[in-house]
């Protein structure tokens, strides 16, 4: 906690340092140099400011605290109380999001993302554990202002999803979903359970941030194209034509399917765009050294163990078990209410 606050007091003075700079004639008069320091600026201005407004928190507790011992009568002094809980509360809450800023941003934040949510163990009730997964992450995505695009899919025969494989676009949806990555768990009683019974089911999801030209570089000599005719949903006209494409990435076994547009064309751009970025977050993962070479080790096997989170339907209670925390609003969640889950995991990270 002391690095904590050693960092954000020379992170405070330095604001104030740029603060004045910002002021100075021989500074202003240099362009190059006001938008170094604005750029700079901006990237601390979140941290200082927050940092600010903690410290002055914390004097307007002490002195509320220091007032319970002046002898006040007793509605005075259960006002006081009240005061001194919500400015504790508020400590609390300013001090997760002053770790959330001392982190170091990702280079790939602000790009847009895949994301790929495929049925783990449980079978068909796990397929519809995936549908719901990706229902959720679309309301989520609505209410952050996002679009959603459907890259490809392979339903089962009552509406689950063995494999779905969409795009988000919004500015910040890799800063946000990617804490959303690995096994996530289900309990409750399936609609094809007849007898009652509680059953768990797992679903994976990866969340891989969105390629640009000059992150990955693909050989075409190094793709074989496959075309073929869609199948599942999409009605007649798409089954009449071959308009789904398979690309193999031959160097690493990768394979991308999309089958979901009625162009040849547009499945092939999709496909291309998922397999650059799985191209492009297994070198960032390789670089970084967190998981093995192979995108497995981002979202598990789907075994039971591996969860990063569960949903009881019966306790309507979600937990996230890297956080430790818990919530009773699983209808609220699974309609897209993530932030306060999502906040929780990212100021549990380690600071860099």
């Amino acid at each position: 906690m002391e690095n904590i606050f050693s960092r954000l007091e020379s992170l405070e003075k330095r604001y104030d340092e740029i603060n004045s700079l910002l002021g100075r004639e021989d500074i202003v008069s240099n362009r190059g140099q006001v938008q170094y320091l604005a750029q700079e600026q901006a990237s601390i201005k979140e941290a200082a400011q927050k940092y600010q407004e903690y410290k002055a928190v914390e004097r307007d507790l002490e002195e509320a605290r220091s007032m319970q011992n002046d002898g006040l009568d007793d509605e005075m002094l259960d006002m006081v109380k009240e005061e001194v809980s919500e400015l504790e509360e508020r400590r609390e809450k300013l001090l997760s999001e002053l770790k959330l800023a001392l982190k170091s941003k990702d280079p790939a934040d602000e790009k847009d993302v895949f994301v790929e949510i495929r049925a783990g163990a449980g079978g068909e009730e796990a397929a519809l554990f995936a549908r719901d997964l990706f229902r959720m992450y679309s309301r989520y995505a609505q209410d952050k202002g996002w679009q959603v695009e459907i890259a490809n899919t392979n339903e089962t025969g009552i509406g689950g999803f063995k494999e779905v494989i969409f795009e988000i676009k919004g500015k910040g949806a890799y800063s946000r979903l990617k804490y959303e990555r690995g096994v996530h768990r289900i309990q409750r009683v399936p609609t094809t359970e007849s007898g009652g019974r509680i059953h768990t089911s797992t679903a994976t999801v990866a969340v891989l941030p969105k390629a640009d030209d000059v992150d990955v570089s693909i050989d075409n000599d190094d793709l074989r194209i496959d075309t073929f005719r869609a199948s599942g949903a999409g009605g007649q006209y798409v089954n009449m034509t071959d308009s789904a494409v398979r690309i193999t990435h031959l160097s690493t076994g990768m394979v991308v399917s999309c089958q979901d547009e009625r162009s040849q064309y547009k499945n092939k751009t999709k496909a291309l765009s998922v397999l650059k970025a799985r191209l492009y977050d297994r070198e960032r993962l390789r670089q970084h050294q967190e998981v093995s070479k192979d995108r497995r080790s981002q979202v598990g096997t789907g075994d039971r163990s591996e969860k990063i989170r569960t949903y009881n339907f019966p306790q309507s209670r979600v937990t996230d078990h890297r956080a430790g925390v818990t919530s009773h609003n699983l209808n609220e969640i699974l309609e897209g209410g993530l932030d306060g889950l999502i906040d929780a995991v990212a100021a549990d990270q380690p600071l860099e």
